[in-house]
């Protein structure tokens, strides 16, 4: 499973349960895949 992170846009590479399972996960986390981004801006 991999999570791609860019400046706009989110890229999720795995197989369907994992990328559901984990979009759950962030989902819980953030409202909006702009926060996701923004959270996230430090870290790439």
């Amino acid at each position: 499973m991999k999570v791609y992170i860019l400046p706009n846009r989110v890229t999720l590479v795995g197989k369907a349960w994992q990328i559901r399972h984990k979009l759950k996960q962030y989902g819980k986390e953030y409202t909006t895949v702009q926060e996701w981004i923004t959270a996230n801006k430090g870290k790439i």
